[in-house]
Formats: C-alpha cells, structure tokens, sequence
C-alpha cells in the first residue's frame, strides 16, 4: 500500500536545553523524571515511526498526555521536531520553504479539531468554503462546493445559518464540511466528536465512516476512547509517555495486546464483532482425533470471517463443533470450547493470552 504519511524516528522534547536532552536520552536512557530534573525538559513525542496508507483510517490512541496531540501536529508542521522526519507523499515537510509550507496546508490537509472555531460572524455556508475564499476561489465555484459538502454531512437547508443557531453535533459537522470542502487527500482529526452526547457521537462516527468509504481520505484520527477507535480505524496506535506501545488492527489489538499497559485498555472490550473464526479455529486433524472427521453434511459451516457473534447464533442450535470453510475445502474447526475461549479472552488469574488456540 502506498504510505501517504510517515513519521521516521520522531522526536519532539519540550525546554531550553533540547537538544542536549535528547542526546542524554539516547547516550544514558533516561526516563522522564531524570530527564526534566538534569535539563527541565519534557518528552513529548518519543521515536516514533509508523506510515499510514493511501485511504487507510489511522487512529492514534492513549491516555491524556500520552502525547497524541502533540505527534498530530508534526504531521502539517505547526509543531517543529526535535529530531526526524515526517513525510507528506514522499516530501519531508521539514524542509519546505514557509511559502510552500502554507501551500501543502491549504491544499493537501484538512484539519477537524474537538472545538470547531467557527466563526460567529459567518454563516455556515462562509465558513464551510472560508479556505476556498481565502485562496481566491470565485464566488461560484465556492457556493458549489459548499452545497456539495453540506449536503454530504447532511445539512441541507442550514447554510445561512449561524454557528450560534446549531447544535452542538451540526457544528461538529460544520467542521467536518469544512475539512472536506477543500477535497483535501488527507484529514487530521484530534478528538473531533469527544465532547458530544453518546448518541450523537455515534451519528458522527457513522457519517465520518461512510465518507471516508466514500471520498477515499487517508485519515489521522486522534482519540481517547478505545471503542470509537476499535470502530473506526483500519489501524490502531496505542501511546504512552510519547511512545508507540503497539501498532495493528483492532483485531489484533484486542486478541493479542502487546504488554499489560494495553491489556488494561482493552479488557472491558466485546469481542463478539470483533474476533473472527479464524483467529479462535482449530486446525482439523486436532479436532479429528477427539471428534472424527468434520461431516459438511451435518456440522454447521461457517466462514473464517465470520465474527463470534454470527457463530454463536450457529451454535445455539446445534451440538456439533462449526466446521470453517474457505473456497469449499474446511480449513478449520470451532468446537463449544474454543468459541467460549474467544468470547472470554483472559485466563485465570487475568493476564492476557492470544486467541490464537489452534496449538492450545
């Protein structure tokens, strides 16, 4: 997959004497207390890497001051690193002129932040094409694009109003607009739907999905609540203290956490849409010597990509293990025990184990 944004060993620390701690913690391994007491500095982005493909939803997640934020705004370069490189298509955007700079901002990256910053004085239509007016975009083309990115998060009949006469969810799309409106090939979203009631959020989320299905954006999205990650991204980047704990997809996150920093994010978390069939099969010759060869005749099938949800609906009505069938040949068994393995996905004594049982 082409990698639209990349971060190579990303550093950023925060005081006078940066550089000099920066040096201290690659030379000595300095932790953050010896760090701000030798230099008064403090680490915010740790050496961070990762690349983020072309229309992939990428989110970063983590506690407050985990330095998510912080590592969002080295992406557009409204925060200058201490050491590393971000590349914006292949472009190091470190060493853009200011002019050119301003021109990769306007014309490549939208961003949505949790406060919106609407302008009072304008109605949502202006402030949808506000970046548009700026540069220099007739009056024409811009009342077209703004009809077209108010209706895409569903708005119509609202564009002469004012920000004080919305909602708090319609100005978040608003915001949302406006990112778009530009036809950016990339959005930068810190936190965007965190301070909105549960109900709305989940409308934003729906609609923040489909478009992104829909325009093909390669997506940072910054966010503190595990389940909307879980929901909306491809990936998942779990921080701490200003490092990448653990990179992957939601599945993997949640089956097979990287240390007990991210065991604890992801206990409470369902399993049952998340974890498919083939991460919880067992291989066939196993289930053989306990229940004999796997009748397609008679044992229930299902699909490795079936969740374990959908497989417990076929349990329910039958004794037989679930045979997993892949381009008509059975790659795979999940017997009553191995399902109820998945769905729990801890161990006695709660420490975290992989769902992967195939070998168990």
């Amino acid at each position: 997959m082409e990698a639209i944004i990349e971060c190579r060993s990303l550093w950023k620390i925060f005081g006078d004497r940066a550089d000099e701690a920066i040096r201290a913690i690659q030379s000595d391994g300095l932790d953050k207390i010896e760090l701000r007491d030798r230099f008064g500095s403090v680490v915010g982005v740790k050496d961070v890497s990762f690349s983020v493909g072309k229309g992939e939803i990428f989110c970063i997640m983590g506690l407050s001051g985990s330095g998510k934020s912080t590592l969002l705004r080295h992406i557009n370069r409204l925060i200058e690193p201490t050491a590393g490189e971000v590349l914006i298509a292949g472009e190091d955007i470190n060493k853009l002129s200011a002019r050119r700079l301003r021109q990769l901002r306007a014309e490549k990256i939208g961003m949505v932040f949790q406060n919106m910053a609407l302008m009072p004085h304008r109605t949502v239509r202006e402030n949808v094409v506000f970046s548009l007016e700026v540069r220099g975009v007739t009056e024409k083309i811009r009342n077209k694009v703004a009809a077209r990115a108010i209706d895409a998060v569903e708005l119509n009949g609202w564009g002469s109003k004012y920000p004080d006469e919305l909602s708090g969810g319609m100005q978040q799309r608003v915001g949302l607009a406006r990112a778009i409106a530009a036809d950016p090939p990339i959005l930068l979203m810190d936190e965007p739907f965190s301070a909105l009631d549960p109900l709305i959020r989940r409308q934003l989320q729906d609609k923040f999905i489909a478009l992104s299905a829909e325009m093909h954006k390669t997506t940072l999205f910054i966010t503190h609540d595990l389940d909307e990650a879980i929901r909306i991204g491809d990936r998942i980047a779990i921080m701490k203290d200003g490092a990448l704990v653990q990179v992957g997809t939601p599945e993997e996150i949640v089956t097979a956490p990287a240390d007990e920093y991210v065991a604890d994010f992801v206990a409470d978390i369902s399993k049952l849409e998340l974890v498919t069939a083939s991460k919880i099969m067992e291989p066939v010759e196993v289930v053989e010597r306990r229940h004999g060869t796997p009748d397609q005749a008679t044992w229930p099938i299902a699909r490795p990509a079936d969740t374990l949800n959908a497989l417990v609906n076929i349990s329910i009505d039958t004794d037989y293990p679930i045979v997993v069938v892949d381009d008509g040949r059975a790659v795979g068994v999940v017997t009553k025990h191995a399902l109820l393995r998945g769905i729990q996905g801890r161990v006695e004594g709660g420490r975290p184990e992989t769902l992967e049982v195939a070998n168990a």
